[in-house]
């Protein structure tokens, strides 16, 4: 077997561009070896930063090559599943941008593929690798802050721009797919909980939603936060404690929004600060997917963890009915 992935980018997206395309590139075992996009010169151009690979100008074609053994899927949210799957059935590994699916029971059908093919694939929750969620998962765990009572999350930016594609009802936009997913995907991997009960409020604009507010119930704890696509940008992560308190300061685009670095105020009342200046959760992420690819490494967020965040921005869609 190769000691490398040969990646395949379907599509020269922005994320693709400038946050994956590097990562794949500078990961310890992993190369981009072809890019597909069907604008003309787009894949000319970011190929031109990497030497020489294959282009396409046709997403079957890129399924298609031989010379390929995984493929990043940077499409736009409505086509995410129908990728995911024909890249399965031709034979590729498959790490998709969240979210994945629109709905859980849509995971159910990925999966199924998945087992079918014997291939990976992955939702690209980038967060759950940086090691500042190991770290909180740990404090947890360990009862750093005592019993966890509740979270309290936070995140936004501004962009009411109709072209772009997260205000784009038909290309299934808004805040709760583009941003929503994160308080949810980080407090479910630091707690390993599931929301039992949820309400909320979801402000809608031109067909997407724009902003959401949630409250949600977890065994043991509750939880509130809210996300907006109109709002100057802002995020934070809180989980307070019987005995203390645990604050991520930059919890979903370190080093692109702020320093990546936790504070823990425990029993002493004392608050440190824990740093991790020197990670690039993407790149973590290439490696953490081609360990698996490679080993059969065990992979902290598979499907079935994110058919278990997809059930919950379904349960907040239906909490706002």
């Amino acid at each position: 077997m190769s000691n490398t992935v040969r990646w395949g980018i379907l599509s020269a997206a922005k994320i693709a561009r400038e946050w994956l395309a590097p990562a794949i590139h500078n990961s310890e075992r992993g190369v981009i070896a072809a890019i597909a996009s069907r604008t003309p010169g787009k894949a000319e151009a970011l190929a031109a930063r990497y030497g020489d690979l294959t282009i396409h100008h046709d997403y079957d074609a890129l399924l298609a090559d031989p010379g390929v053994d995984a493929i990043y899927i940077p499409l736009p949210n409505s086509g995410h599943v129908e990728w995911t799957e024909k890249a399965l059935r031709a034979g590729k590994h498959v790490l998709c941008e969240k979210p994945i699916a629109l709905k859980a029971d849509e995971i159910d059908r990925l999966i199924a593929t998945r087992d079918a093919s014997g291939k990976f694939a992955a939702e690209a929750f980038m967060v759950t690798h940086h090691p500042q969620w190991h770290r909180v998962r740990q404090l947890l765990a360990e009862g750093a802050i005592g019993e966890l009572r509740h979270v309290q999350g936070g995140f936004s930016f501004y962009n009411d721009d109709p072209d772009n594609i997260r205000n784009d009802a038909g290309q299934a936009g808004g805040a709760l797919r583009d941003i929503g997913v994160y308080p949810s995907v980080t407090t479910r991997f630091v707690t390993g909980a599931e929301p039992t009960a949820i309400r909320s409020q979801i402000e809608w604009d031109r067909g997407i939603d724009a902003t959401a507010r949630v409250w949600a119930e977890f065994p043991g704890f509750t939880m509130d936060f809210y996300v907006s696509m109109r709002m100057h940008p802002y995020q934070s992560m809180l989980f307070h404690g019987s005995h203390g308190w645990i604050r991520v300061q930059t919890p979903f685009n370190a080093k692109l929004y702020g320093d990546d670095v936790i504070e823990i105020r425990d029993r002493s009342g004392v608050v440190r600060t824990e740093r991790f200046p020197l990670v690039d959760q993407y790149t973590v992420q290439i490696d953490a997917f081609n360990a698996t690819v490679l080993e059969g490494a065990h992979y902290v967020c598979p499907l079935e963890f994110s058919r278990g965040n997809q059930r919950m921005i379904d349960m907040i869609y239906a909490g706002a009915k």
